[in-house]
């Protein structure tokens, strides 16, 4: 037996030597298409030349956009377009550098996106549930914030004389945008109505706030420095900056009374004080009238509380702005300044659409955000601009049984060689996503809402979806272990780079090396 593989091991070694040193590939393999888009690939790296210094970086963070989200984003993209799926990309999974990220915090194995974002936007992990500090900080006790206050790249980029962005589909002053300019011993002390009384008393102060005062904050932390404050902010939100009065409430509240301020302070008010060549706009004919040739600066809060999900948007008041609309038109304000600009962009509601256990709405935001990247290269040189596309955590969302080929993603799982659903043990057909826990089974037809369903109980366990069309999008799939709402997940999510210093997106890397990446490519902090 040893001599006969031997004997196979030398002969199998002769017949690839031999074909190595003649170039010869049969012609079923060459001219295989996989074996050529393969090949592609490879000469497209070799010829790769990434130059280290950035003028401008790019972070766009899809919040819970873990690879399983990729995944079935991808193919539900491709499927919308007539395909089977599989073989398609996402516009950034075509970037030539990527790595994977983990993202455990400090005191957490499954991470929260206050911690999470924290690391990537300055460069040190810390906490779950704190903002801008270190784990040197007591949550919810505002008397151990000084002292272990960070600096992130927005406040970097601000006092190197760069333009700023901040973008968020979900409330401006939610986790990971204000993790990029502001201090908060807890994440979710929003506005003053959000704080403890000894919290106030102690000097703390709301994230809201500090959003309105950040240039002034920054000036008064480093004495001598002159910022001129953040060029852009687009996101929802604007509850937290208008007084609990209806007579503040906007044409588009959704609630009697919309704001929730219980000091009297309208902070939108306030920021128009502080730049009288300013745009506040809260809707999409504000949005679309901004000149960005000319404008200098805009605040925009186009919804009470979270941006609409994508395929909800139409339905909004007043309407609002897409992902790719608002990025682009960042984008040509932030490009006036000839020393470079930083732009932050997130996509929260990916997070939100896993939370409420729709698979539906998380995927058709990662599309959308797939589209904001891809508008982001359109609108930039590639010879200038670092674009980095990452996640803050991931989600306890599943691709499972073994559908075929071009099964609808959304769909029941139908095995390879059959036409019907196959079924589980328990004599049930089943889904092909879904979520180890969470809210559950939900059948709302046309809903593209997904936070409808969260006035319904949870329901775990199986549920017979033989006449259900689990494609539809109010459908929700179901859930192993019933929670009030779906959670995090802790396993490593990717980073993809192109541009100037993307070639340092390579390996395993902790989330705090994000804030590097961005440091190195501008030159933000001397090291």
């Amino acid at each position: 037996m040893n001599s006969k593989w031997v004997s196979l091991s030398a002969l199998s070694s002769f017949l690839l030597s031999s074909v190595a040193v003649a170039g010869v590939l049969p012609n079923v393999q060459k001219e295989n298409s996989w074996f050529v888009d393969g090949e592609q690939a490879i000469t497209a790296k070799k010829s790769l030349v990434t130059r280290n210094k950035a003028k401008n970086v790019i972070l766009f963070v899809g919040d819970g956009m873990g690879i399983s989200t990729l995944t079935a984003a991808r193919i539900l993209d491709g499927q919308t377009q007539g395909k089977s799926g599989e073989e398609g990309y996402l516009s950034f999974e075509e970037f030539p550098y990527s790595a994977q990220v983990k993202t455990y915090n400090v005191d957490a194995q499954t991470p929260d996106s206050a911690g999470t974002m924290t690391a990537m936007i300055s460069g040190v992990k810390t906490d779950v549930g704190v903002i801008g500090v270190d784990e040197d900080i007591a949550r919810g006790d505002c008397t151990t914030v000084a002292g272990n206050e960070l600096v992130t790249a927005i406040e970097a980029a601000e006092i190197k004389g760069l333009s700023t962005g901040i973008i968020s589909t979900a409330r401006i002053t939610h986790a990971t945008p204000a993790a990029a300019y502001a201090k908060s011993a807890d994440r979710n002390w929003e506005d003053i109505s959000d704080m403890p009384e000894n919290a106030v008393t102690a000097g703390c102060v709301d994230i809201a706030s500090q959003l309105v005062h950040f240039e002034k904050n920054l000036e008064q932390r480093f004495p001598g420095v002159d910022v001129d404050g953040i060029e852009v902010t687009f996101g929802g939100g604007r509850r937290h900056f208008l007084p609990k009065d209806v007579s503040f409430n906007t044409a588009d509240a959704a609630s009697e009374i919309e704001g929730d301020r219980t000091d009297g302070v309208d902070l939108t008010a306030k920021w128009q004080e502080q730049y009288e060549n300013g745009q506040y706009v809260i809707d999409q004919a504000g949005f679309d009238a901004i000149d960005a040739s000319s404008t200098e600066r805009v605040f925009g809060l186009f919804n009470e509380s979270h941006m609409q999900y994508e395929a909800d948007r139409e339905n909004d008041i007043a309407g609002e702005p897409s992902l790719t609309e608002l990025t682009s038109k960042a984008i040509d304000i932030l490009d006036n300044n000839e020393k470079g600009f930083l732009l932050v962009v997130e996509s929260g509601r990916i997070d939100h659409g896993h939370h409420a256990g729709s698979a539906y709405n998380a995927l058709t935001d990662t599309i959308e955000f797939a589209k904001a990247v891809k508008a982001a290269v359109a609108n930039t040189n590639p010879e200038e601009t670092l674009i980095l596309v990452t996640a803050d955590h991931s989600h306890v969302f599943t691709i499972a049984g073994y559908p075929k080929r071009g099964n609808p993603i959304l769909g029941k799982v139908v095995n390879v060689g059959d036409t019907e659903p196959t079924l589980a043990a328990d004599g049930l057909p089943y889904t092909t996503v879904g979520y180890t826990n969470g809210r559950g089974f939900r059948n709302l037809a046309n809903e593209t809402n997904a936070d409808a369903t969260y006035g319904e109980e949870s329901v775990a366990g199986r549920q017979d979806l033989t006449i259900v069309d689990t494609t539809a999008t109010g459908f929700h799939q179901e859930a192993t272990v019933p929670l009030s709402s779906e959670t995090h997940a802790g396993e490593d999510i990717s980073l993809h780079a192109t541009g100037p210093g993307a070639h340092l997106a390579q390996g395993v890397i902790e989330q705090s090396v994000v804030f590097h990446i961005i440091n190195q490519s501008l030159g933000l902090i001397a090291n």
